[in-house]
């Protein structure tokens, strides 16, 4: 939707975020995050490895611009129990009282209504403003955008998985649904010269971020820099701005043979096979004929 500095609208969430948010997982520290804020950004993730140091940076930039930061908070949880008390130690974390974004992560269907109401329980008592989900499986996006109070998504996209051009991205306009795109770098596989076709240029990170959020479905991608060179690496990716025609071209000639490699494919396939594992798809019972199918608004 755009690659620059310009805040975009967040779909039908109302929030101004930057297109490019930063995530807590990979190692960046706090005064990076500090800095990013002062170049533009103001989008945070806080997921899976909640980093101290970020999260110190992230609370006092909260501290001072609390209405300008949007914060992004993601559970895995499979336990409606602990899905507040889980919430409550990131806003204890970060000193602040809400989440502007509750993500519900990998999710490889529909989450069950006890999970749903836990998330919607938390979105009335305003600790959480908004519902995101996150999942690998796409088709499974069209019947979540369909459910009462989703109103963003999270979803692999880059120029190695380009599935969600056809199977998810169709169907965003509709509900006008927030759309947060993850894994630009493919796990840095789209950035190994040794995957990369002869004679090609070899991708830099942010190619990967501008390849992106060329898309015009997709209002932010999620980038996860260990440090402050790679976040000045992200974060070139809106000064340079979209790619053209040429090196869209490039790109996915690139992720093609990318996504071809079959030692690259089975290294993404095992920790496919790894996050199933861990967190298994709900197992609800058929509803009856009688019933209504799923939880549509």
């Amino acid at each position: 939707m755009a690659c620059n500095w310009n805040k975009v609208v967040f779909g039908r969430t109302g929030l101004r975020v930057a297109p490019l948010a930063l995530g807590s997982s990979y190692g960046v520290g706090g005064a990076d995050v500090e800095r990013a804020y002062e170049r533009g950004l103001n989008f945070f993730f806080w997921g899976l490895r909640r980093r101290g140091d970020f999260g110190k940076g992230l609370a006092r930039l909260a501290a001072r611009d609390r209405d300008g930061v949007v914060i992004a908070a993601q559970s895995y949880t499979r336990a409606a129990s602990l899905m507040r008390p889980s919430l409550e130690c990131v806003l204890r974390a970060l000193k602040v009282d809400r989440v502007d974004l509750l993500g519900l992560g990998w999710w490889d269907a529909l989450p069950p209504p006890r999970i749903l109401d836990a998330a919607l329980a938390l979105q009335a008592q305003g600790k959480v403003a908004h519902i995101l989900i996150s999942s690998h499986h796409r088709p499974s996006f069209v019947p979540m955008m369909q459910t009462r109070g989703v109103d963003a998504i999270m979803v692999r996209y880059n120029a190695a998985h380009t599935g969600a051009e056809r199977e998810v991205f169709p169907h965003v306009q509709e509900g006008a649904h927030g759309v947060l795109a993850f894994t630009a770098t493919r796990w840095g596989s789209l950035l190994d010269r040794r995957l990369v076709p002869e004679g090609e240029p070899v991708p830099r990170a942010s190619d990967c971020y501008r390849f992106v959020l060329s898309n015009p479905a997709v209002h932010a991608t999620l980038a996860g820099p260990r440090d402050g060179a790679e976040l000045d690496e992200a974060m070139a990716a809106l000064d340079r701005g979209p790619l053209d025609e040429r090196e869209l071209a490039w790109m996915k000639r690139v992720g093609a043979v990318v996504r071809a490699d079959t030692k690259a494919h089975r290294a993404i396939g095992s920790l496919d096979r790894i996050r199933a594992a861990l967190f298994p798809p709900p197992r609800l019972p058929a509803p009856s004929a009688s019933e209504p199918q799923g939880r549509s608004a």
